[in-house]
């Protein structure tokens, strides 16, 4: 293998594949970024076993060959060479090595064999559909906070992507819950998503999918398979298992029938709900509300602590309620609102609120409540 590619090029590349790599594996390979130089390419894959990313970038190869090397070091030694460097990666087959130079900086890294580097092949594609890169982050942004973290209820671990039916419009859904707080979006259904399998795509992928279309408004092309998913982003590829496992019948828990509505002003709530929730004890972190004509009063009492209450301007016409919520899940829901305006739907005291996004008519919330 030999070739050159600019510093840039390079470094990009590996910040996307490196992420999947774990720092400490019993598998030495695993450590490993695989490098495959053909044409006017250099092409890198790495793999936790779960989840493997892989990109192409343009080089000048003069001489092709497949190898890996480790990866989080070679990240290192590139972030740290000039900018708009050429890198000259040069392979020492006598010894195993591969040999970078740059200007006068020279490096050499202990190379394992591309033979024993695992392939996570996709399997048969069942379904593939294209879909928006701003519309897949909104999809994962707004329901990525309320996946759990409880590695017993396995199934829970990820969010759950499937094709629903609002009134006759079909839509592609995605929904995560932690038992706690639910958080639902949905978009209309893209070609060739109908009739699509639910599939549950695990946190560490969801996360990994998030960073990789942080600078991306290119198209997604997704394929999905019995046990498989993968997300094509421009030119790099992530590929991931699925987690094994039924999503629980989340529709019984979004409430149909509450008909006590509050309105309030979304910035204004939020803020009154982290000022008061300072006095909050870190186990409880329960806030109360306090809602009568128009007015809302939240309040926090800790005996260890002291205490704290604050009164905010609504729209509520019903009968007076008195209702707690852990005040972290409150916030971490009102920040995803896009409107100006939160609205709330509340039963009783012991029944689940749903919260409704004025500035966007696919996403729904629904948030247990707590007892203070």
């Amino acid at each position: 293998m030999r070739l050159e590619i600019e510093r840039g090029e390079l470094l990009k590349a590996l910040s996307h594949v490196t992420s999947v790599v774990e720092r400490r594996t019993t598998i030495p390979i695993l450590s490993n970024v695989m490098l495959k130089a053909s044409g006017s390419a250099l092409q890198f894959k790495a793999t936790d076993l779960e989840r493997e990313v892989s990109e192409s970038v343009e080089a000048k190869v003069s001489q092709g060959g497949t190898l890996t090397v480790p990866a989080h070091m070679l990240h290192d030694i590139v972030r740290k060479l000039p900018e708009g460097a050429e890198i000259e990666m040069k392979r020492d087959g006598d010894k195993e090595r591969l040999t970078l130079t740059s200007g006068q900086s020279r490096f050499s890294l202990q190379t394992l064999s591309a033979e024993d580097f695992p392939d996570l092949a996709v399997g048969e594609i069942g379904h593939e559909f294209t879909i928006d890169a701003a519309d897949l982050k909104r999809l994962i942004e707004k329901t990525r906070f309320a996946i759990s973290t409880e590695e017993t209820r396995y199934y829970l671990n990820g969010i759950y992507f499937h094709t629903a039916e609002t009134g006759r419009t079909k839509t592609l859904r995605a929904v995560a819950t932690d038992g706690h707080r639910l958080a639902q979006v949905e978009l209309p259904c893209p070609a060739g998503a109908d009739g699509m399998p639910g599939v549950i795509i695990p946190r560490k992928t969801v996360h990994e999918l998030a960073r990789l279309l942080e600078d991306s408004s290119a198209k997604v092309k997704i394929g999905v398979s019995q046990t498989k998913v993968r997300f094509e982003i421009g030119n790099v590829v992530l590929t991931s298992k699925l987690i094994d496992g039924t999503f629980p019948d989340y529709g019984r828990v979004i409430p149909h029938n509450n008909d006590k509505e509050l309105k309030v002003a979304n910035a204004a709530f939020m803020s009154a709900v982290d000022r008061v929730s300072t006095i909050a004890s870190e186990r409880g972190r329960a806030v109360k509300l306090n809602l009568d004509k128009n007015k809302l009063v939240l309040s926090v009492n800790n005996p260890e602590g002291g205490s704290a209450t604050e009164e905010i301007a609504v729209s509520y016409g019903a009968s007076p309620l008195e209702i707690g919520f852990n005040a972290r899940y409150l916030l971490d829901i009102a920040g995803q609102l896009e409107g100006e305006e939160a609205r709330f739907l509340l039963a009783d005291p012991g029944s689940p609120t749903m919260v409704k996004d004025t500035g966007s008519e696919g996403a729904l919330y629904v948030l247990m409540p707590m007892r203070v």
